[in-house]
């Protein structure tokens, strides 16, 4: 059976999830389980029987840990737990590096990695999260409206950020370009090691000024030509700059994971807030259609959404994953 062919069942079998999840949280019970490959996470802390526990009562497959300086030794432990629980911790979220800086920063950074490669594959998970380095502070940066990317395809180098005079912008242009090739040299002495340990360096783009447009981060990711290298795209993060799916149009069979965030525009479409999901702007129908186009059904882990129950949250996913 095709993947689509199984999708359409799916959302056939989930025309009455509304009625279901409304008449399940009045009895008390756990919203459904993420079907058709898809699998349902949240973001936790060091993992334990308890809390995993809980996730799993919520209706929750797995969690993506923020416990990424663990020996393997402890992180083996957790995935024991996890197997106890009948969950899986499947990411690592080993967050902000500084590939840009300077030498015993970079240093530092690449051994940080190390270490949470070594304990991804402690806990069992396939991947950590990434997010090489930042630009910012005094720089004159453009508004996320005005972005307009031309690049050189094989240095990734910028060629212009907004249409017309870029002199404005030369020292952000200098500083992309820089921390482009510094993280792009950093992520390469790290591929052995997560080759070593078998799991996927997935990097990730989160509000650091780097990789704003699709074609662009796709670029990045691509251009290591490795199956460790990979892209780990939060869904809401990046609304401002483009609509979520023309990032996984442009990512396609690089995605490794997905956050699931929301995002509300402000009336004039430039700059919002975040919000809980399934309150913003994200248009959830269009992004699962193309997370199918793309041959994607892995791992959707919320980030956020703290205004909601961990019930909710899982029953709200439930309603995204339904393409609703």
């Amino acid at each position: 059976m095709t993947h689509s062919m199984k999708r359409r069942t799916f959302l056939k079998a989930s025309a009455a999830a509304p009625v279901f999840l409304a008449a399940a949280a009045r009895a008390g019970a756990p919203a459904m389980a993420a079907t058709d490959g898809y699998k349902k996470a949240l973001i936790i802390g060091k993992p334990t029987e308890k809390n995993l526990e809980a996730l799993k009562a919520a209706g929750f497959d797995g969690a993506e840990t923020q416990a990424a300086d663990v020996t393997p030794a402890e992180a083996e432990a957790s995935r024991k737990a996890a197997e106890a629980t009948g969950t899986r911790i499947h990411s690592v979220l080993r967050g902000w590096m500084s590939f840009n800086g300077k030498p015993d920063e970079v240093a530092g950074s690449i051994a940080k990695v190390e270490t949470a490669l070594a304990a991804a594959q402690g806990y069992g998970a396939d991947a950590i999260l990434l997010v090489p380095c930042r630009i910012g502070g005094k720089m004159k940066m453009p508004e996320p409206w005005e972005f307009d990317i031309r690049f050189d395809e094989p240095s990734g180098h910028l060629k212009q950020v907004v249409a017309g005079d870029n002199a404005p912008f030369a020292d952000y242009i200098q500083a992309h370009d820089h921390a482009a090739d510094t993280s792009r040299e950093a992520i390469k002495r790290l591929i052995p090691a997560a080759e070593k340990t078998g799991v996927v360096i997935a990097v990730e783009n989160v509000w650091n000024n780097l990789w704003v447009k699709p074609d662009l981060f796709a670029h990045f990711v691509r251009a290591f030509g490795s199956k460790w290298v990979q892209a780990y795209f939060d869904i809401g993060n990046h609304v401002k700059y483009a609509p979520a799916q023309e990032f996984i149009k442009a990512l396609g069979s690089l995605l490794a994971k997905c956050h699931v965030k929301d995002f509300q525009l402000n009336a004039d479409g430039h700059g919002g807030k975040f919000v809980d999901i399934r309150d913003g702007s994200v248009d959830w129908p269009a992004v699962m259609k193309c997370l199918d186009a793309a041959g994607y059904h892995g791992w959707m882990t919320i980030e956020g959404s703290g205004g909601l129950s961990d019930d909710e949250k899982s029953k709200r996913l439930d309603l995204i994953i339904a393409g609703k």
